[in-house]
């Protein structure tokens, strides 16, 4: 069920940014920058600085492998906006649409290098299975992963999981492809401040 406060909470000034951006993006504006919006004292300025770390922060993982680590979580969880959303985020940063499609598609056949796939099981085991072991870590380790790229991944695991849970609690409306891409020009030239 929909949260209608993300409708109508907010005041003049964000009031006036959202007419802003339907203006300049001819798009509706995405519930995440509503939610982001309401209460930013208290949710959207704090995750908005553990988001841009883990997705922006410095990291050997690209923006695209961090992106599509955002999508592959988001589908774990069933979250059809965040895996809409990162999935064209990633497609932008890699520039590359086939590759974020055959990932979250089937992992175990897609084209991607083993730390990344590795990485990827073990975000998929802990977003079903709410826990992973030592295990998991050496097989990450073993396939090429560094102990620092499995701290960075872990950071990205947290953020989408909080994300799509409220994605869905809230009810986000899933727009068509247009907003997702104008959402995606957006995170990849700003970030996610």
């Amino acid at each position: 069920m929909r949260l209608r406060i993300l409708d109508s909470g907010h005041g003049f000034g964000t009031k006036a940014l959202f007419a802003l951006i339907r203006t300049v993006s001819r798009q509706p504006v995405l519930d995440v920058i509503k939610l982001v919006k309401y209460r930013a004292d208290f949710y959207g300025g704090p995750m908005g600085t553990v988001m841009q770390d883990a997705m922006r922060g410095p990291s050997t993982w690209s923006v695209g492998d961090r992106e599509l680590m955002a999508a592959f979580v988001a589908k774990r969880n069933h979250s059809e906006f965040c895996t809409k959303a990162h999935s064209a985020v990633a497609q932008g940063a890699y520039r590359d649409e086939k590759k974020v499609f055959a990932v979250l598609s089937d992992l175990e056949t897609a084209s991607i290098e083993e730390p990344l796939r590795a990485t990827l099981l073990m975000l998929g085991k802990l977003t079903r299975e709410h826990a992973v072991d030592a295990d998991d870590m050496r097989a990450v380790l073993a396939a090429g992963a560094s102990r620092q790229q499995i701290e960075d991944a872990l950071a990205v695991c947290f953020s989408f999981n909080v994300i799509g849970r409220l994605a869905d609690a809230f009810g986000f409306f899933v727009p068509g492809p247009k907003a997702f891409e104008a959402g995606a020009k957006y995170l990849l030239a700003r970030g996610y401040r």
